[in-house]
């Protein structure tokens, strides 16, 4: 149930309301827009009906169910579109943002240099992952702590915020400490004591979509942290399984429109991901970027040819290059 405040309702009078929501059992989601505020009323549905009580409360204007399952994501519940900060960048706004550098930190030299091509490139967030979960045991599983400080110092220097993964619930609080925000990765989405950790989190949170995961599904995995008191969550399509052997994974484009049209929170997309393959990173870039995304994350590397993950779907310097310039281009004919 959403709660919706007259135009004029005084700070106490909201204040009050949200006071009463929690009173009966209920927690009480506020959200300030331009003209009102807007309280959900989240928690066990059986008794309801006592939220319809609300319409009596001076400074109420209306009761309205949500009848979606994904009660705080919804457009609903929130008025406008949500603009979520890491550092000093907004993801959600008016720029298109890009958040770029390799898979994995594999040391102080490598990063350095990927920083240096994402700056002088215009990417706005250095990415880079010091837990990797892997599909085979053997294979490079990050630099852990050691590749947070290194992504933490190197972020200072280039002056970035960043960007990086977090695969248990026991790390939160450690990898918060060096990182602006928090990746949960596609083999984590519906990872739920994950999900409700960072919903605790201070720091924004980027949640990736699942191979195999639905749109109401990426949703409801947003609406753990929403329900846990995190708002700023930035939903990136990545990719989906299908039976299409020619790239990695099928980049779900309509996830996007689709995306909007249900949720207030941005969408960005992975094309890296997606393809598997660096040839098809600028072409999918561009269709995001037509399609409405609030940004693309993608990979990039001083050396594809020697990385320790995902070297294949990594852009070389120059080619990053190429794809800030086709970017810049793009968005310049969208705004005319």
């Amino acid at each position: 149930m959403i709660i919706i405040m007259k135009s004029h309702a005084t700070k106490k009078q909201i204040e009050d309301v949200i006071s009463w929501v929690e009173s009966v059992g209920y927690r009480a989601h506020p959200s300030t827009g331009v003209e009102r505020t807007i309280i959900g009323a989240i928690g066990d549905k059986r008794d309801k009906e006592i939220l319809q009580y609300a319409e009596t409360l001076p400074g109420v204007e209306k009761t309205m169910p949500i009848l979606k399952p994904y009660k705080l994501a919804s457009h609903e519940a929130h008025e406008g579109n949500t603009e979520v900060s890491v550092g000093s960048i907004k993801i959600g706004g008016p720029e298109f943002v890009v958040i770029a550098g390799p898979c994995a930190i594999e040391s102080k030299e490598q990063l350095l240099k990927s920083a240096r091509v994402v700056k002088k490139g215009g990417a706005q967030v250095l990415r880079g992952g010091a837990y990797k979960p892997r599909t085979s045991p053997y294979s490079f599983q990050g630099m852990e702590e050691d590749g947070l400080k290194i992504l933490k110092q190197v972020g200072m220097k280039a002056k970035l915020p960043t960007v990086t993964e977090v695969v248990s619930p026991a790390d939160v609080d450690l990898v918060e400490s060096y990182a602006d925000m928090l990746q949960i990765g596609a083999r984590n989405v519906q990872n739920f004591p994950l999900l409700k950790k960072v919903g605790h989190s201070r720091r924004p949170v980027l949640l990736k979509r699942g191979m195999m995961t639905t749109i109401e599904e990426l949703l409801m995995s947003a609406e753990y942290i929403l329900s846990e008191g995190n708002p700023n969550i930035v939903l990136c399509e990545r990719g989906i399984r299908t039976f299409e052997t020619a790239t990695r994974n099928t980049l779900d484009i309509s996830a996007v429109p689709v995306l909007k049209g249900l949720t207030h929170l941005p969408v960005i997309v992975d094309p890296s991901h997606a393809a598997g393959d660096w040839r098809y990173v600028i072409p999918l870039s561009r269709a995001a970027i037509a399609v409405g995304a609030d940004g693309i994350i993608v990979e990039v590397h001083p050396q594809p040819e020697k990385a320790f993950s995902d070297g294949a779907q990594s852009l070389k310097p120059e080619k990053f290059y190429q794809l800030m310039e086709e970017l810049k281009a793009i968005t310049s004919v969208m705004k005319h």
